[in-house]
Parts: structure tokens; sequence; C-alpha cells
């Protein structure tokens, strides 16, 4: 799938489906921004990929930049979930972090219908998250020593 407005080429992807590469690739990234970037040790490998569909965005030389994981209800929350949504410092501040929320959105109702979706969002982050309609819905809590809330977006 392509969208719309960039030169990001997307593709959605069981666990299965994943290549070697793309697998590596994606723990790349989610190493290179969710602990070396951040500072944060802490097991990324959580048991909950293969139960999770996969937003690859790769740019036009096949380097991915950007990423998430949908996962269905009951694995992470009770409701369906997105998470270890991760863009590149490469393409930061391009929009491409907008455009991956609206994919894995878009994912997620195709995959799961139009119910609601539940997300352990960094605290920083929250006003981002309100552009998609995001609310807060639990107190501040301490996740591997970074702010988190959880925000939940109603069915649409």
């Amino acid at each position: 799938m392509r969208s719309d407005y960039s030169s990001i080429n997307w593709e959605i992807k069981s666990f299965e489906a994943l290549t070697n590469k793309e697998l590596y690739s994606i723990l790349q990234l989610r190493a290179e921004v969710f602990i070396v970037e951040q500072n944060c040790p802490y097991q990324d490998m959580d048991g909950k990929d293969s139960f999770s569909f996969h937003l690859l965005g790769s740019d036009e030389n096949g380097k991915l930049i950007a990423y998430a994981r949908i996962l269905p209800a009951d694995i992470s929350f009770r409701e369906v979930s997105i998470g270890r949504v991760v863009s590149s410092p490469s393409v930061r501040r391009t929009g491409a972090g907008m455009e991956l929320m609206e994919m894995a959105l878009q994912v997620a109702e195709t995959k799961y219908g139009k119910v609601p979706v539940r997300i352990g969002a960094q605290l920083y982050l929250k006003k981002f998250y309100e552009r998609f309609g995001f609310t807060q819905v639990s107190e501040m809590y301490l996740e591997d020593g970074i702010e988190h809330v959880e925000m939940l977006r109603d069915a649409t």
C-alpha cells in the first residue's frame, strides 16, 4: 500500500509473513530509538510480536523508516492496541509520524472493525496522540523509567 501524500511505501504483515531481513530491520529501528536514543535498557522482545500485525514504512531505497505493531484485544489491553510506534530520527518533523499513526489506525480498523483502541503513550507525546482522537484515561505511571499514560480512542 502506498500513501496518498508522501513517498513512504507501507506494508502490513503478520509475524509469520515477515522475512528475516524485515524482522531484523524492525528490531534494529526499535533498538535505535527506544533503547539507545532514549537511553532505556528494557526487554523489547516481549512475546507480543507473534500476535501482532506489523506496519512497515520504507523509503524509496527500501530502508525501514517508520513502524508500528497492531495488536488484537486481550494481548496488551482489553481493547485492540497500537504499540512500538517509532519513526527513524532521519524523518522526524517531516509528517512521517502523523502518517504512521493514520496508517496504523486504518490497519486496526481494517483488521478489527470500528472498535476502541487503547495505547500506552509516553507522556511527552500525549498531545500528538490527542490529534488522532485519543484521550488520557489513566494517571501517569512509570514504564521502564519513562512517564506513560494510557489513552483510549473510542470506536468511530
